[in-house]
């Protein structure tokens, strides 16, 4: 089926389980990551795209929504699903949590679909008012679902992205984010939405952004991924000051060589469904540093797989990341 579905593609036996098959490489290695690698969530999408809600809700069992950013973030992407998701969340009270998580996830996706990455100034107001919208939908959907399910970390995280587009203020952001953090202190993906909404360019103080992320990843047990948000930081530091050689420093690479030790590159790492976006984070942030070792083993563990995130800063994101991956 899978070799069908990729077009050509080879066994990985010694990945696990559920790993799916590496697709045919372009001629450069590389190949765009799908479905975090696993086959479980291709099952999964594979009915949100049929619009199934009984097959999804089987297709769930292996995930907690409530805690997995990266399962929520694979739906999100689904053009159609805002479709009938709501109906579900209307017809099945059981699972009524679930299914509003999933659709106030998705009008997050759908309504930056509308704004587009377009400079604020060049975004029309049709485009404004269905951005709106759609992050009014969100926020509606996404407190209920908190409110359902208390313990749920992963409404806070989106609910942090609405807050951003909506530019409700720091108040209330920070109050999101200390409602993930009471649930969990350590998760990655509340992290790295905090530090975005610290940018100077969302009304953070310069050096704010990374001086959270420094703070957060030198309270993190080794092994854990949290310390990606030194790398995301980095990143968010290289698009403030202009996408130049900013990061081009013996500090910096220093700084990057220890959170990768420190975090994927750890043994006690753990590579989970989609572990190759925590990876891609430290190949960008290590090859824009242009430190020479460490991203050599970055790329080496990610053999190609590419995940458009973070790569996106930059305007043609497959290219530099094959012409990265080459120079590693």
């Amino acid at each position: 089926m899978f070799g069908k579905l990729f077009g050509g593609a080879t066994e990985r036996p010694e990945a696990g389980p559920y790993a799916l098959p590496v697709p045919s490489r372009q001629k450069n290695g590389m190949y765009k990551l799908r479905a975090l690698g696993d086959t479980r969530v291709l099952a999964l999408i594979e009915a949100a795209d049929a619009g199934d809600w009984p097959a999804v809700r089987a297709a769930l069992a292996p995930f907690d929504l409530g805690s997995d950013h990266q399962v929520l973030g694979e739906l999100s992407e689904l053009d159609g699903l805002q479709d009938w998701i709501g109906a579900a969340a209307d017809e099945d009270k059981e699972h009524r949590a679930t299914a509003l998580l999933i659709s106030g996830t998705r009008h997050i996706s759908w309504g930056w679909e509308a704004r587009t990455d377009a400079r604020a100034v060049h975004v029309t107001q049709d485009q404004w008012r269905l951005f709106r919208e759609r992050l009014k939908v969100a926020e509606e959907q996404l407190l209920e679902a908190a409110e359902l399910r208390p313990e749920w970390v992963t409404p806070w995280r989106q609910l942090l992205t609405s807050g951003r587009g909506m530019s409700l203020g720091d108040a209330v952001n920070q109050a999101r984010f200390d409602a993930g953090m009471r649930r969990d202190p350590l998760d990655l993906d509340i992290h790295v939405e905090r530090l975005s909404q610290l940018q100077p360019r969302w009304g953070g103080e310069p050096g704010q952004a990374l001086a959270f992320a420094q703070e957060a990843a030198a309270g993190a047990p080794q092994g854990h991924r949290l310390g990606c948000v030194v790398a995301m930081a980095y990143i968010e530091e290289w698009v403030e000051s202009e996408r130049g050689d900013y990061l081009e420093t013996s500090e910096i690479r220093a700084q990057l060589r220890e959170a990768a030790d420190h975090s994927i590159l750890h043994p006690a790492y753990v590579r989970r469904p989609g572990w190759q976006h925590d990876f891609n984070m430290f190949a960008m942030a290590l090859s824009l540093a242009e430190e020479r070792h460490t991203v050599r083993r970055v790329f080496q563990a990610l053999d190609g797989a590419y995940t458009r995130w973070p790569w996106v800063y930059f305007a043609e994101p497959e290219k530099q990341f094959a012409r990265r991956h080459r120079r590693a």
